[in-house]
């Protein structure tokens, strides 16, 4: 099909051609306002308490009662670091990683000055000036391991973000999706051109979009966009037998989601709810906000064998660990089937999110 005149010519994929293999993992600082992240605080500063206990301890007996006596202190500075780290996230995340990690260290140090300082005024500690160097040096080292395993962390996950998005790369648009879709861009050339042209633009939107960095969060609105691109293309495969309905109501459109959390769901629907029967099939995507969370469901019909082939498996296990490595605890992704009155049967897909807006 020449082109013709006066048409904007279909421009080719733009890779980014530094992968995320090839940039090496930095250290920036958790996002302390995450559940997870002030989990394993709360947990790590502990355990660091009990090992000092144990070290100054004469047996067992001793060593509990001086982590008893140790966690009166270290409680009340757990809590008032994390809310001041939970008000200075954004602000510590936007300077160089060193110094922020260094603002931390002195933060903890100087928090427990002035907290031994007060129960000094307030006449439950009594000591010298050693006993504040001490609890300088002490609180300074916990915030340092606690950082330090942080980072560690940080980069034991960077290749499995990588893993993942190599995963998602070859996993979003199967060979199947791309045979059938060409195939059906094919059949229009000689009953509709035009058509078959605008088909052949969004797919190459479409996998455009397929190999961009998948790191970062993207507007709700662009996710929801480029599933509406895919969806498009197979309704231009099945016809009448696909439907879909969408719910976007009271979801505010900047939102932040990781990009291709949706499509993936969606061509296991397609591909195992409405293709494998010759019967219309209604695909039923919803999203609604619940306090600090988005929720989004979605719903397509079972037909045949369980849902939960290999392909299913691995697009589900992908979003899991993509929804592990952005959000860690907050975020949850479940799936269930549902017996229908009529003798049919549902698959059901919810994923949770914290609400999360671009900042900067």
């Amino acid at each position: 099909m020449g082109k013709q005149r006066g048409q904007k010519p279909l421009r080719p994929p733009v890779v980014n051609s530094s992968s995320i293999k090839q940039n090496p993992a930095g250290s920036p600082l958790p996002d302390f306002r995450n559940f997870g992240v002030m989990l394993r605080i709360l947990l790590g500063v502990n355990l660091f308490a009990f090992a000092a206990a144990l070290v100054q301890s004469a047996g067992i007996g001793d060593c509990v009662q001086r982590y008893i006596d140790m966690a009166a202190w270290v409680q009340p500075l757990l809590l008032l670091n994390l809310s001041l780290l939970a008000l200075l996230t954004q602000g510590l995340r936007q300077i160089p990683p060193a110094f922020g990690q260094a603002l931390v260290i002195l933060l903890a140090a100087l928090s427990s000055v002035l907290l031994l300082d007060f129960w000094r005024f307030m006449g439950v500690e009594d000591g010298g000036w050693q006993r504040f160097v001490r609890a300088a040096l002490l609180s300074g080292a916990a915030a340092g391991v606690m950082l330090f395993y942080f980072s560690l962390r940080a980069r034991a996950l960077f290749p499995a973000l990588a893993e993942a998005r190599l995963q998602a790369l070859t996993a979003r648009i199967r060979p199947h999706f791309l045979f059938n879709s060409l195939n059906a861009v094919l059949s229009l050339i000689r009953s509709d051109p035009r058509r078959a042209e605008t088909a052949l633009e969004e797919l190459a939107e479409l996998f455009r979009a397929l190999m961009r960095d998948h790191r970062d969060l993207l507007p709700l609105a662009d996710e929801i966009a480029l599933c509406r691109q895919y969806l498009g293309l197979e309704k231009l495969r099945l016809g009448e037998r696909l439907n879909v309905e969408w719910d976007i109501s009271d979801v505010p459109a900047d939102l932040l989601v990781p990009p291709l959390i949706l499509q993936p769901l969606l061509e296991n629907a397609v591909c195992h709810g409405i293709e494998p029967s010759g019967d219309p099939g209604t695909l039923s995507i919803r999203f609604s906000k619940k306090a600090e969370e988005l929720v989004i469901e979605m719903t397509n019909p079972c037909h045949g064998g369980p849902v939960a082939s290999g392909g299913n498996r691995m697009a589900l296990a992908n979003i899991r660990e993509r929804l592990a490595l952005h959000y860690d605890l907050e975020a949850r992704l479940e799936t269930n089937e549902v017996a229908l009155a009529d003798g049919g049967r549902q698959y059901h897909v919810q994923i949770v999110l914290p609400c999360r807006r671009d900042e900067s």
